[in-house]
């Protein structure tokens, strides 16, 4: 006698950012500065289990997806130059513009990093609370084309707080925040 079936319930939730990258070391044209219109799918299941849901029947609140992870994007993401840690020239050549928003990443920002950081470090710390576990994270460079980043076996462990962008505005209140 086989076991009987469980429904694994998730949810997917789209966000949208607007940003800039090159990749470091690249053959073609991505080697360049560009930017792109990102989609960013994100799945969630109940830390709980398979099947849970609250009162209500839901696994959580879009809404709550919404407002933690488009905060985060938004925040450090959105409108920001997204920048190898050893692309140095790169990190050179955005210093010099004034004002400034970019985001120093661990790995060369292609969509298949975007998604895995993502998934390992920042939807960790910022929807641990709400008793869901990222599963899958997609990252839509266009309309065409994503990567996807998905956690097999159990959720991913925390890396530790994800960086935050620097932004370097001197129009106003001379506003600098750099914390890494």
């Amino acid at each position: 006698m086989s076991e009987p079936a469980i429904t694994q319930l998730s949810l997917i939730r789209q966000l949208r950012f607007c940003a800039g990258h090159r990749l470091h070391r690249h053959e073609s044209k991505c080697a360049f500065f560009h930017g792109h219109n990102y989609r960013v799918d994100v799945e969630v299941v109940a830390a709980a289990g398979a099947g849970a849901v609250d009162a209500i029947g839901r696994i959580v609140d879009f809404s709550l997806i919404k407002q933690r992870l488009l905060a985060w994007l938004d925040a450090n993401w959105d409108h920001a130059f997204l920048v190898f840690a050893e692309d140095h020239n790169a990190l050179a050549a955005i210093r010099m513009v004034e004002p400034t928003k970019y985001f120093v990443m661990p790995w060369n920002p292609t969509a298949e990093n975007m998604a895995r950081y993502l998934l390992e470090v920042v939807a960790p710390g910022v929807l641990g609370d709400l008793g869901v576990v990222a599963r899958r994270v997609a990252v839509w460079e266009t309309e065409e084309s994503c990567a996807v980043a998905e956690a097999t076996g159990g959720p991913c462990a925390p890396a530790g707080p994800p960086a935050v962008a620097v932004v370097v505005d001197g129009r106003g209140d001379d506003l600098v925040r750099a914390r890494r």
